[in-house]
């Protein structure tokens, strides 16, 4: 699948907005679709857009538990109305005749002749099983209208749309049993570096689990992708150069972490020019800096590589920040601007020279307004931060944190979508 269009080498560091409008405007979604059962659908995208198939309600039909009657009738003299009529949900009514009304529960269908619903509560039911109204009835009240949500043929959801529960509740609502989607998306990770061992094994000295396998398969699994784990290469441009032509092959898109530095040791960027193209390396932000972003040539098109840094924390906030979203727009969704607000610090800190700093923060709400307070250590491998963060508190490069100034914010929660 070739998910990249033609850019050229970008010397020195992006800006992280330009780094994400550069990925997304490289990324083309699949081609390939299939067809595939409305119960299995969750978390599929949408391949074409669906229609409504039925007028949403179907019938004009009560809003609330209560009677249905004509307002006309309650301003002429009256000793109260008769219940000539009980109409549960899912009942055909008979129309409603001349000087009584109708018992109705909610969702069911509103008679022919009635123009109101009046709440049970707001009706005296007397000795003779009279309707006497308390207060204005208004023509039209607590009833919902046949099509006012949609009519049919009206669009329903859009191409594009990952399926969630509420999307498949209205699918089903509509009686669809089955949609089109996308091919799930193949993506091939790979995992550089001789420290590196696979949690379980003996550790020698010197040596890590290797904690971003982990976190990236989990990550691209709740984005419905299908991993294609080559597990850990060696530091060496021949391993990673026979990884990485393993990975064009048999994926859609390539994730590699570690080696995208400029040491001795790091191979991501020399290989990635050999089998292909690079696009863009380093981008001023703070953890994430090495991030790189290129195409590998292969038989049947291109395909796109993104190089994540190594250190775990470095590689989920790339991920979050521009990876995820230049996966999605691959898989043929509408990825989201990243969201922010604006809170107060809870802290100081340091500037950092150059770069815009992503600070893992939780926010505490014992004021009236919400308060950011680091969640622990900022060092890009310290992960029980991630694991606390609530978010990051984004601030400019060359910008101190200043405790009860306001900055800008980024829920994490955004990334779980």
């Amino acid at each position: 699948m070739s998910c990249v269009s033609c850019a050229t080498l970008t010397p020195g560091l992006l800006d992280l907005e330009d780094a994400r409008r550069r990925l997304l405007a490289a990324a083309y979604p699949p081609v390939a679709r299939e067809r595939c059962p409305r119960d299995a659908a969750l978390g599929r995208i949408l391949a074409a857009p669906i229609r409504a198939r039925l007028a949403m309600p179907g019938a004009d039909n009560s809003a609330m538990d209560g009677y249905a009657l004509r307002v006309a009738e309650l301003a002429a003299p009256h000793d109260g109305l008769p219940v000539i009529q009980r109409i549960p949900a899912g009942c055909a009514p008979a129309p409603l005749g001349e000087g009584g009304c109708a018992r109705i529960f909610t969702g069911a269908p509103i008679p022919a002749g009635a123009d109101c619903v009046v709440p049970q509560e707001r009706c005296r039911i007397d000795d003779r099983g009279r309707v006497h109204v308390q207060g204005e009835a208004l023509p039209g009240a607590n009833i919902r209208r046949r099509g006012e949500e949609f009519l049919e043929g009206a669009p329903l959801l859009p191409a594009g749309q990952r399926l969630d529960a509420p999307g498949l509740a209205l699918l089903a609502s509509q009686g669809i049993v089955e949609v089109e989607v996308f091919t799930r998306l193949r993506v091939a990770l790979v995992s550089t570096g001789d420290e590196l061992v696979e949690p379980g094994a003996p550790l020698a000295p010197g040596q890590l689990y290797n904690s971003n396998r982990v976190m990236l398969d989990a990550l691209l699994r709740q984005q419905d992708c299908t991993v294609v784990d080559l597990g850990i290469v060696a530091d060496t441009a021949a391993a990673l150069r026979e990884a990485l032509c393993q990975a064009r092959d048999s994926a859609d898109v390539v994730i590699c972490t570690g080696g995208v530095s400029a040491g001795e040791e790091d191979h991501v960027r020399p290989v990635l020019a050999e089998l292909g193209e690079p696009i863009f390396h380093g981008v001023a932000m703070k953890p994430g800096k090495p991030f790189a972003f290129g195409r590998l040539h292969g038989a049947d098109g291109d395909v796109p590589l993104l190089g994540l840094p190594g250190n775990p924390v470095a590689a989920l906030v790339t991920w979050q920040v521009l990876g995820q979203a230049f996966v999605q727009a691959c898989q043929g969704r509408h990825p989201r601007p990243l969201q922010r607000f604006s809170v107060k610090a809870g802290f100081s800190r340091r500037a950092t020279h150059g770069r815009r700093e992503l600070l893992r923060v939780v926010l505490d709400h014992a004021e009236l307004e919400p308060m950011a307070r680091l969640a622990g250590g900022q060092g890009s491998a310290m992960l029980g931060a991630a694991c606390q963060a609530d978010g990051y508190l984004m601030v400019p490069g060359d910008t101190p944190v200043m405790e009860g100034d306001d900055y800008a914010f980024l829920p994490i929660a955004q990334f779980a979508i």
